[in-house]
């Protein structure tokens, strides 16, 4: 059975732009693109950095260091000098509107 933890409030993670969370001793970003909620390893593959920090735009997110864009939907990288993915993770929201919650499956990496 997946287990879900709780990672932020929906309502804290703007469309087009990322939160940083620490769930279960991992960093994760979460993610609003195109409207979907996405959660994605906060660490670069090419550098140490955050990639919350970084761009969001037509589902990737760009590393603000050295530019590298992974896909929110599989952690690919898209755009170099990165050459290898980094996990994504599961995400569920429960609740509607004001109340709405980002869960993520820290434990599960989706492939």
């Amino acid at each position: 059975m997946t287990e879900y933890v709780k990672a932020c409030p929906l309502a804290d993670v703007p469309e087009g732009g990322a939160v940083h969370c620490e769930l279960a001793g991992k960093p994760v970003a979460i993610v609003r693109s195109e409207g979907e909620v996405y959660a994605i390893h906060d660490v670069c593959s090419h550098a140490n950095v955050a990639l919350s920090e970084g761009e969001v735009e037509d589902g990737t997110i760009e590393c603000w260091l050295h530019g590298s864009r992974f896909d929110l939907r599989t952690g690919k990288p898209t755009g170099l000098p990165a050459t290898q993915p980094v996990p994504v993770y599961p995400v569920k929201i429960e609740g509607d509107g004001a109340d709405a919650t980002v869960y993520v499956a820290v434990n599960e990496q989706e492939s």
